[in-house]
C-alpha cells in the first residue's frame, strides 16, 4: 500500500501546515474543521498561502465540516489537533472505521494514541484499529492569517510508534516517505515519555503567568520567558520524566537531546546542559510570542494532558513526581481546574489498575 490521499482532520497551526505542505509535494488532501468559519477564508482565497520551507498559495482538493466526506475513501486519516479533541473525534470516527485506514496521530504527545483508541472501543468500534503517532507535530509553525500559515521547518528526527506496537514497522515503511525526519521508537510509552511541550511549556506558562496576564502575551516565550529560574525547574520536571521511563524500562534520552535533536536548538547550547540557553539560541521558535492567557493549550494540553499521565504513570512506576506535581496543582489554582480529574488519566487512557509489566503488554498487543 502507498499514500496518495489524505485526510487531515484540524484546521489549526498543525491542520493548516499539513495541508499546504502535503498539498504542495503532490498528495490529495481533505482538510476538515469542525467550524465551517474556518475553512471560508481559504475557499475565498483559492487555497492556504504558505511562507517558510513552502512558498505559495495550495490549494486543497476538499475542503469539508463533514468528518465521514473527509475520511471516506482516503488512504490515511491525520489527526492534527489539541490532545484535549482527541475524544470528539474518536467518537465521530467509531461508526466510519472498518481498520482499513491508519489513524496518524499527528501529535501523540503523552499517550494520545492510547487515549484515540481507547476513546474508540468506548464509542463502540470493535474492530481493529491500526494507529500510529508521532511525539510532537511534524512542523514547526504557525498562522499568520485566517488562511495563511508560515511553516518555520520540519520537526528533525521525530520520534515515531505505533499502536500496537507490532505494527510499528509497516506503520513506519507507510509514513516514511512523508515525513523522512520520523525515527522509530520502541513503544507509544517511549513517545509518551519524550513529550518536551510539557516539559518547559508548563513550567514556562505558570512562571510567567503574572507577565502574561499583565502583557496580555506581548513577550517571546521561548527568547525571554524561559529564563534561568524556569530553565530550573524544566531540567527538575526533565529528571523526574526521566526516572519514570527507566522505572518501566522505557528507553529516553535528555530535554536538551531532543531539543536538539528536533532542529531546535544549537549543539553547543545542548553541550552546556543549560536550558535557557538552549531556548534563547532556538532559531525555529525566536520569533515565537507567548499566549495572550493562561486559557490556553500551553496549560490545559501541556499540563494537562502532558503532566498528569507523566505523574500518573510515575505512580504505577513507584516514582516520585514532586515537581510535575506542584505544576499540576499550580496551573489547577491559576485556572480553576482539576487537572488531576479533568486532565488526562489513568482511566482515560485505559490503563487504570495495570502494572508495570502490563503497561508494557499492552502497547505491544494493543490490547
Amino acid at each position: 500500500m502507498s499514500i496518495t490521499s489524505i485526510a487531515v482532520l484540524g484546521a489549526g497551526h498543525g491542520g493548516f501546515a499539513a495541508a499546504a505542505d502535503l498539498g504542495r509535494r503532490g498528495f490529495s488532501v481533505r482538510l476538515h474543521a469542525r467550524n465551517p468559519d474556518r475553512l471560508a477564508p481559504i475557499r475565498a482565497q483559492g487555497g492556504i498561502q504558505a511562507r517558510g520551507i513552502v512558498e505559495g498559495l495550495v490549494p486543497v482538493d476538499l475542503l469539508t465540516s463533514d468528518v465521514a466526506e473527509a475520511v471516506r475513501g482516503a488512504d490515511l486519516i491525520m489527526l492534527v489537533v489539541p490532545s484535549v479533541a482527541h475524544e470528539t473525534y474518536a467518537q465521530a470516527l467509531a461508526p466510519l472505521l472498518d481498520g482499513s485506514q491508519p489513524v496518524f496521530v499527528n501529535p501523540g504527545h503523552t499517550g494520545g494514541g492510547l487515549h484515540f483508541v481507547h476513546e474508540l472501543r468506548r464509542a463502540g468500534y470493535r474492530g481493529p484499529v491500526k494507529t500510529c503517532e508521532t511525539v510532537t507535530l511534524t512542523y514547526i509553525t504557525r498562522l499568520e492569517g485566517p488562511a495563511t500559515v508560515n511553516i518555520y521547518s520540519y520537526t528533525k528526527r521525530l520520534r515515531f510508534a505505533a499502536l500496537p506496537g507490532r505494527d510499528r514497522g509497516a506503520l513506519y515503511a507507510l509514513m516514511k516517505p512523508l515525513y523522512p525526519e520520523i525515527i522509530e521508537a520502541s513503544s507509544v510509552l517511549e513517545t509518551a515519555l519524550a513529550n518536551i511541550n510539557a516539559v518547559f511549556h508548563s513550567p514556562g506558562m505558570i512562571m510567567n503567568a503574572g507577565w502574561i496576564q499583565h502583557t496580555g502575551g506581548n513577550f517571546l516565550f521561548y527568547r525571554e520567558g524561559i529564563t534561568d529560574a524556569v530553565g530550573r525547574v524544566t531540567s527538575a520536571v526533565d529528571a523526574e520524566r526521566m526516572a519514570v521511563a527507566e522505572a518501566l524500562g522505557v528507553p529516553a534520552v535528555s530535554f536538551l537531546q531532543l531539543f536538539h535533536d528536533a532542529g531546535l536548538t544549537t549543539a553547543e547550547a545542548r553541550d552546556s546542559g543549560d536550558i535557557s540557553r538552549a531556548c534563547i539560541e532556538s532559531a525555529p521558535n525566536k520569533t515565537i510570542k507567548s499566549p495572550g492567557t493562561l486559557d490556553h493549550r500551553y496549560v490545559h494540553e501541556d499540563v494537562g494532558y502532558g503532566l498528569v499521565p507523566m505523574a500518573a504513570l510515575g505512580r504505577v512506576a513507584g516514582v516520585p513526581t514532586p515537581t510535575m506535581d506542584a505544576l499540576i496543582q499550580l496551573a489547577g489554582l491559576s485556572l480553576g481546574i482539576d487537572y488531576w480529574r479533568d486532565g488526562l488519566t489513568l482511566e482515560k487512557l485505559g490503563l487504570a489498575g495495570k502494572s508495570a509489566a502490563e503497561l508494557l503488554a499492552l502497547v505491544e498487543t494493543g490490547t
